[in-house]
């Protein structure tokens, strides 16, 4: 009789059959909620991490194609010597995106005995997610040689 006493003591009321080991192996309420909640507070900020990401990635990109086009336009101005103008502006489209830029010539106050030295400047503006970014890019030019 003390054998089948000590059985019935191991065994809970409703769970009669399982081992003891099947009884351990399952999620408490409480632990549950602690992961709904730890996740609850890791999605939001890996997804504004993605978003942070991809915003660099766009403005990587579109910051070497704008560099590109004020490399071109600094060139075609001095090639051309159009530059003499003191504002010039306009726009440029490269493949599907358009960049608006602006030429300025201004004198160049590094050295006051240089009064023939002109800097030349341009800006490209371009926009990535519905934010403005501009790239400048300036050369020095000899005014002399217009």
């Amino acid at each position: 009789m003390a054998r089948l006493s000590s059985a019935r003591r191991r065994t809970a009321p409703g769970r009669a059959g399982l081992s003891p080991a099947r009884r351990v192996a399952a999620f408490t309420l409480a632990e549950v909620l602690a992961a709904l909640l730890f996740m609850a507070i890791v999605v939001p900020v890996a997804i504004e991490g993605l978003h942070i990401a991809s915003l660099a990635g766009a403005v990587a990109e579109r910051k070497g194609e704008a560099a590109r086009v004020a490399q071109r336009l600094l060139n075609e101005s001095l090639v051309t010597t159009n530059w003499n103008q003191s504002i010039q502006s306009g726009s440029v489209i490269e493949g599907q995106r358009k960049f608006d830029w602006t030429l300025h010539n201004d004198p160049w106050t590094q050295d006051p005995n240089q009064a023939a030295m002109r800097q030349l400047s341009v800006d490209v503006t371009f926009t990535a997610q519905n934010r403005a970014y501009t790239v400048s890019m300036s050369t020095l030019v000899n005014g002399s040689q217009q």
